[in-house]
């Protein structure tokens, strides 16, 4: 089931380009409602990113050696690849998947606890997560298992900083 509104949609959703504002709000939403907490929970958001990058991309791929999709003979016939490079470490996990449902449930997890409404965040880790397989560097699988792994990290992240740092709403807001 493919679609050139589609193809747009999946290439355009898994361009870290495009999500760049989406991050430089937080930042800056951060900074401004909760100061130094603030900041914290942005380096700390940044250093759980880096953790579940190490585990996905160099611990992970590096035991199973999955082939991707896009550099399988056997799936050619079965997959169409439209993106614009097929990555050339393994498949299984995602490490879209698993840096973004860090970063998704990292983000429930600290501020969804007073504001519900960000529980949108985690739509967006999905969309991604769809676009990897849709263009086909990814099969289902590894999404789900990134997406695993992304979210067990985000708790552990989560669950330490609110033991740790916590936020409180700044008095400069």
């Amino acid at each position: 089931m493919h679609s050139p509104a589609l193809d747009h949609l999946a290439l355009f959703s898994r361009e870290a380009t495009t999500w760049a504002p989406l991050y430089l709000f937080l930042i800056i939403f951060m900074a401004m409602n909760h100061g130094k907490q603030g900041w914290w929970w942005v380096v700390t958001a940044l250093a759980l990113v880096g953790v579940s990058d190490l585990i996905s991309s160099h611990v992970i791929k590096e035991i199973f050696h999955r082939t991707r999709p896009c550099r399988d003979p056997f799936m050619a016939h079965q997959i169409r690849f439209i993106a614009s490079t097929c990555g050339m470490n393994g498949s299984f996990v995602s490490s879209h998947a698993s840096n973004h449902f860090t970063i998704a449930t990292f983000i429930y997890g600290t501020l969804g606890k007073t504001e519900h409404k960000w529980g949108f965040i985690y739509l967006w880790a999905v969309l991604i997560c769809w676009a990897q397989v849709y263009v086909g560097v990814h099969y289902p699988f590894d999404i789900l298992g990134g997406a695993l792994i992304g979210t067990l990290i985000g708790l552990f992240g989560s669950s330490f900083f609110g033991k740790k740092i916590g936020l409180t709403i700044s008095s400069k807001a």
